[in-house]
């Protein structure tokens, strides 16, 4: 749907009125303290000692010298947090009240304008099957609203979703450590798994990522309401389902619990934090819940 001018600028400031609220609400003053080695550049090597993070253990330099070696690293003044944000076609749906698209858009408002009061840079990474477009990271509540008009407005040219392209994208526009939140359903259409873990073992390496899937209810649990049709809004494929078959209803379930489980696997083997986030549901629950654990 094109959205005119004035309207875009109607749903950026209700986005804005609703998001800065909610980003005091959800760090308040623990933002720095929420990612391991954020905000750090790398300063040197040394051997292991007693009480050093395992995740610090630099496992090319272990293997070559026989001996256990950490990386030790030194604060920045300057932070950047990097947000990859999936503008693929799927995300214009929604069961109830919102859509995939609201919910991603709320959800990345908030972590930049927490960003923002922190003083930090704030960048931006749209993506399908292609990386759409890229907002080079910046400070400042001017920034931030650039940042959500795209997110509001912005209309894509691709028609699948390729998460390995945005995370190579990410590699190769940012070498300094960031923190990077990948907002997406996670259900990746034009990436195969050899190429998608390779994309993640690189990206984790260099950058602290997390992974925030918004997902719709009925993208797990179809209804009992007879035949329908549906349409895959990526491939455009159509079909019609008897969903008063439970045989249909348990199949359909089954099939996006293999797809989320396979894909939650190849995110924790690379340590990526997973959130769930449903259109219906409190996303602040869920990210203050996701920090805790960190």
């Amino acid at each position: 749907m094109h959205l005119s001018e004035n309207e875009i600028l109607k749903r950026v400031r209700r986005v804005e009125i609703k998001t800065r609220g909610l980003s005091d609400e959800i760090f308040a003053g623990k933002y720095h303290t929420a990612f391991r080695g954020r905000g750090m550049s790398f300063a040197e090597v040394r051997e292991y000692r007693i009480g050093d993070d395992v995740r610090d253990i630099d496992w090319n330099v272990t293997a070559r010298s026989e001996r256990t070696h950490v990386k030790v690293y030194e604060e920045e003044r300057e932070l950047t947090m990097m947000l990859l944000v999936d503008v693929s076609p799927s995300r214009m749906f929604g069961s109830r009240e919102l859509t995939k698209k609201n919910v991603i858009t709320e959800v990345a408002a908030t972590l930049a304008f927490s960003a923002s009061k922190n003083n930090d840079k704030v960048g931006c990474i749209l993506f399908s099957d292609r990386v759409e477009k890229f907002i080079p990271p910046k400070k400042g509540r001017s920034h931030i609203l650039t940042i959500i008009r795209e997110l509001v407005g912005y209309e894509p040219q691709g028609h699948a979703t390729n998460i390995s392209e945005a995370l190579r994208y990410l590699v190769g526009v940012n070498k300094k450590r960031t923190t990077a939140f990948l907002l997406s359903d996670l259900i990746d259409s034009d990436s195969d798994m050899p190429k998608l873990e390779d994309a993640l073992k690189i990206a984790s390496t260099k950058h602290d990522i997390m992974a925030l899937r918004v997902y719709d209810e009925r993208d797990r649990v179809l209804p009992d309401v007879g035949i329908v049709e549906v349409c895959d809004a990526e491939s455009g494929r159509r079909e019609w389902l008897d969903t008063s078959s439970r045989r249909v209803r348990e199949y359909w379930q089954a099939q996006y619990d293999d797809r989320s489980e396979q894909m939650d696997a190849l995110l924790r083997q690379h340590r990526i934090d997973i959130a769930n986030i449903a259109t219906d549901g409190d996303f602040v629950v869920e990210l203050i819940k996701m920090f805790k654990q960190r």
